[in-house]
């Protein structure tokens, strides 16, 4: 068994050789120790051995775990090492380390390099990927991104229903989420009201459509292509509501802006309620980008990024044209909120 152990650790060191000569905007480090350390700990338990304190101290000093405790913390998620120790130790997780070890050796065979390159075909030129990439074998069933412009890393859910090419779709996207974070932005003008930049703060979470755009590959190739049906159905259904959710948000906006919220942390709230499963900030944010790269190019669209004054409106012109040749008719931001975020300032250019 060690030496299974030992060929899955050689094929991610492979992997991270390539990750870093394939390109010298990307540098990725692969770091399955966790979800290693928990496979070891399961296979003494099969083979009616005591899983002992040093066993233990070799999965709570992995990197991956600590950081998940840190982020854990952060989010005011009671998680300790008897928390996790309680997990190992299930018969739940104990029925399932084939499929673990199975998976974990599959997903150190995808192509993350390739991933990394689709995140950056959707990124300005400057933009950098450096990232340490953990799957993990944990309580919680999510993946996520975390401290994206000061120590990069993605923790993915070790999950055997997840397909090479569904892993490498997700890598991707979180990859963008990176690069994004890596480029300069163009800064509103310095006597900018606070409730304004608030309000331009939050549009930055229209990045989750651009990275569903960037991890499919183009706005040809559906970006649940490689998903299980019901998700496929569950997007299509939503993005049919596209008018419904840029309504939605544009009255989040102006509420900010007027100060309409009793507190921040109501703020917050009705914001985070717009990411769902994959709510209007993916929705919303995909289709605009999706009408902008149709109507003018993925050149116009990547510089729009950069400031969301811009990308609303970019996507307004954009939406006017499509709606000027195309049936269904996409509803455009108002010129009061244009108006309000001041988008005439968008072409005076601050970089940060």
């Amino acid at each position: 068994m060690q030496l299974r152990h030992f060929f899955v650790r050689i094929l991610f060191v492979v992997f991270l050789s390539l990750a870093v000569c394939a390109d010298d905007r990307i540098a990725l480090r692969v770091d399955p120790s966790e979800a290693e350390a928990v496979l070891a700990s399961l296979s003494k338990q099969q083979a009616g051995e005591t899983i002992g304190d040093s066993d233990w101290q070799r999965l709570f000093n992995t990197e991956p775990y600590i950081r998940l405790k840190k982020r854990e913390a952060a989010m005011q998620r009671a998680f300790t090492d008897d928390d996790l120790k309680k997990f190992v130790l299930s018969p739940e997780l104990a029925a399932r380390q084939g499929e673990l070890r199975h998976t974990l050796t599959a997903w150190s065979k995808a192509d993350l390099v390739k991933s990394a390159q689709r995140a950056l075909a959707y990124l300005p030129a400057d933009a950098r990927i450096r990232a340490k990439v953990y799957p993990m074998i944990k309580p919680r069933a999510n993946s996520f991104v975390v401290e994206t412009e000061t120590d990069p890393a993605i923790f993915l859910y070790l999950d055997p229903a997840v397909t090479p090419q569904q892993f490498e779709n997700t890598v991707a996207h979180e990859l963008h989420h990176i690069g994004f974070a890596s480029v300069k932005r163009i800064e509103p003008p310095a006597d900018t009201p606070a409730a304004v930049r608030d309000a331009l703060g939050w549009m930055s979470a229209f990045g989750e459509g651009f990275a569903m755009l960037a991890a499919a590959g183009g706005p040809d190739v559906h970006p649940h292509a490689n998903s299980k049906p019901e998700d496929r159905a569950r997007w299509d259904r939503d993005m049919a509501n596209f008018n419904q959710g840029l309504r939605t948000l544009e009255e989040f906006f102006l509420r900010v802006i007027s100060g309409g919220f009793s507190s921040k942390e109501e703020e917050q709230n009705a914001a985070y309620s717009f990411f769902g499963t994959q709510g209007p900030w993916y929705t919303v944010g995909y289709k605009m980008a999706v009408i902008i790269e149709r109507r003018q190019g993925r050149a116009t669209l990547i510089d729009a990024m950069r400031d969301p004054r811009k990308l609303l409106q970019v996507y307004n012109r954009a939406a006017s044209d499509h709606n000027r040749t195309s049936q269904d008719n996409l509803m455009l931001w108002s010129p009061e909120l244009l108006k309000k975020i001041d988008v005439r300032s968008s072409d005076k250019r601050q970089m940060r």
